[in-house]
């Protein structure tokens, strides 16, 4: 019999087993995820509070960064560079070693003026932290874990830097030789150049600017290496026969119909020659220089303005201006090293400049000046300090231009009058009196302008009379000027410029206003010069004078005041200007001298005789009349100089 078979389970029995596998394998699935999830969001949960956490302030420069070796972490912009100016700045007062070699020398820092961008790296180094959140808490966690260094940026002054590198360059000596030329009378040895130690200098600055932005003060060590010359003997062999062409004949040059020749003795000291690593002629030294500065002396002329002339009709004429000539020396020297160089036209021409004058002919015409506008003549007299200043002010203002529209200023004209322009004392009201002081009589220069200006019915903007009257002027048309307070002004106010002209005589001086007249008329009204105050009284004791007696020593003057009226018309009869002047004038103190000395007692009467009665005599015969006695002679001052009498004040 064969065996019995094993019980088979049913299609239902699996499909059962299937179904619950599967569900348990969903309900474990759902749950991983969500442990997952929920994991995941404990992670970014965490990630954000690090970020988060380590981001700081964004106004504040993260831990682990230094600038130059300075940590500037945790700190603000304007905080890290006040810190790190404040290092620089007592770096500065540190002097800086620079050695090469066995050579060194010693540096100021402040003499390389250098400048270092602190701003700019303190900015960089906050940007280096920064960033939005949390990113920029992760870029702090990592400048904590691995610093970072910020250099900024420097630059110092090229040309001290490079003057130091040449010290140190002659410290350390065997500098590489380049080959030269040098002349045996005239003709031209080439001098072989050599191998030497030459210093790195670029890269010298680098750690020059390093050290300076850096706390450290060690000792800068500046790399050196062999170098070879950089101008050899067979650079300079061609430039050699250029040079015996050039001393081989005369040079001739020309100045229109003249011509003169530079002999090759004269011309090899003029010559430059190639040296320090040059391999180029030129023309120049001294000698160049002596003989140039020689021949412009005869070349150059200087330009002459156009001026102007008065003829005999009393009309003003134009003398014409003239071009002036200046030798271009540099141009000059560059077509004699073009023409030495030449083995067949060895003639070159002198390079001259034509210099205009500051006014051309036809920029003189017009201005407009061609007769008389106006003039003034004042006498004049005094010493003879007081007549030099009147000559030398003259001079100061004669030939002076106004242009249309502009103020003629007597001061601004004449500057500053002092002892060292050559003015001399002299009689000047000073304080309302009389005195002696430096530039007596430029008021008799003032007073003839202002009525120059007066007659020739131009604008008067400043004016001012005299403290005292003085007779010699024209009533209440005098001015006075003291520098810089007090000046005479007048507008040019015609359409054409204005030449003032001075003319002094002997004993007069005369003031013209020349440019194109504009036919004004002028009139005067003048009221009387009136008293307004009594003198003061001075009386001044005197020994020499008897108790009553009085002499006057000065006669003094009232005070006065008076006016002036100018009525200006046009050609069309047109008032141009009503101006009325107001000049009032200070009182002079009148001085008497008053007797202190007392009167003598007069002599007592002679002793009386007693008279006899005469004897009876015989009647004489009548005799002639006695002449009649001399009056007495009137009495005399103390000094027996004048007769002294009541003064009347």
């Amino acid at each position: 019999m064969g065996e019995e078979a094993p019980p088979r389970r049913s299609r239902q029995s699996n499909r059962g087993e299937r179904r619950g596998r599967s569900r348990l394998r969903r309900a474990l699935g759902r749950k991983t995820r969500r442990a997952l999830a929920v994991l995941a969001a404990l992670l970014v949960v965490a990630f954000l509070a690090a970020g988060i956490g380590f981001a700081g302030s964004s106004d504040e420069i993260a831990d682990g960064v230094r600038i130059a070796g300075v940590d500037v972490g945790g700190l603000t912009v304007d905080e890290a560079v006040a810190k790190l100016r404040s290092r620089t700045t007592a770096r500065q007062r540190q002097p800086l070693t620079i050695a090469a070699g066995e050579a060194s020398l010693t540096i100021q820092p402040s003499d390389l003026n250098v400048d270092v961008d602190w701003r700019g790296a303190a900015e960089q180094a906050l940007e280096a932290g920064d960033g939005p959140l949390p990113i920029r808490g992760f870029n702090r966690i990592g400048l904590r874990l691995s610093s970072r260094e910020i250099e900024p940026a420097a630059k110092a002054y090229d040309a001290a830097v490079e003057f130091h590198l040449e010290r140190l360059q002659a410290e350390l000596g065997d500098a590489p030789q380049n080959a030269s030329i040098r002349l045996e009378g005239l003709q031209p040895r080439i001098v072989p150049g050599r191998q030497g130690i030459r210093i790195d200098r670029a890269r010298a600055r680098t750690l020059i600017l390093d050290a300076l932005t850096s706390s450290s003060t060690a000792t800068v060590r500046i790399p050196t290496g062999r170098a070879d010359p950089e101008v050899t003997v067979e650079d300079l062999e061609p430039v050699a026969a250029k040079v015996r062409t050039m001393l081989s004949a005369p040079v001739r040059y020309r100045l229109g119909a003249s011509g003169w020749k530079i002999t090759p003795t004269r011309l090899a000291p003029m010559l430059v020659l190639p040296k320090d690593g040059s391999t180029e002629i030129g023309i120049g030294g001294k000698a160049a220089k002596r003989y140039f500065d020689n021949l412009a002396e005869g070349v150059d002329r200087k330009p002459q303005s156009a001026t102007f002339q008065i003829v005999d009709s009393g009309a003003v004429e134009v003398v014409p201006s003239k071009d002036g000539r200046k030798l271009d020396v540099a141009a000059s020297r560059r077509a004699l090293l073009a023409a030495a160089q030449s083995t067949t036209d060895r003639t070159f021409d002198l390079v001259v400049k034509t210099t205009a004058p500051e006014r051309t002919t036809q920029a003189a015409k017009k201005m407009g000046i061609i007769g008389l506008v106006g003039s003034y003549t004042t006498t004049y007299g005094g010493d003879p300090n007081r007549l030099s200043n009147v000559r030398l002010v003259a001079e100061l203002i004669d030939d002076h231009l106004i242009a249309p529209g502009a103020t003629f200023s007597f001061n601004e004209t004449t500057g500053e009058r002092n002892e060292a322009r050559g003015f001399k004392e002299a009689p000047v009201i000073i304080n309302g009196e009389l005195q002696t002081g430096l530039g007596g009589g430029v008021c008799q220069v003032s007073t003839t302008v202002f009525n120059a200006a007066y007659e020739a019915g131009l604008k008067i903007s400043e004016r001012t009379n005299h403290a005292l009257y003085i007779d010699h002027y024209p009533l209440g048309r005098d001015a006075t000027v003291d520098y810089p307070n007090l000046d005479l002004k007048f507008v040019n106010d015609t359409p054409r410029w204005l030449w003032l002209k001075v003319g002094i005589g002997e004993s007069e001086l005369t003031v013209y206003l020349y440019g194109t007249p504009v036919k004004r008329s002028v009139e005067t009204i003048t009221t009387p010069l009136e008293v307004v105050g009594r003198p003061k009284v001075e009386r001044v004791p005197d020994e020499s004078l008897l108790i009553g007696q009085k002499v006057v020593e000065e006669s003094g003057e009232p005070a006065r005041e008076t006016s002036v009226r100018r009525i200006v018309r046009d050609r069309n009869g047109n008032v141009v200007y009503d101006t009325t002047w107001y000049s009032s004038y200070l009182a002079e103190k009148r001085i008497v001298r008053v007797g202190t000395q007392p009167r003598p007692e007069p002599p007592p009467p002679p002793p009386e005789e007693p008279v006899e009665e005469p004897a009876p005599a015989e009647e004489p015969a009548p005799a002639e009349p006695a002449p009649p006695a001399e009056p007495a002679p009137p009495p005399t001052d103390t000094a027996g100089a004048a007769a002294v009498t009541p003064a009347v004040e």
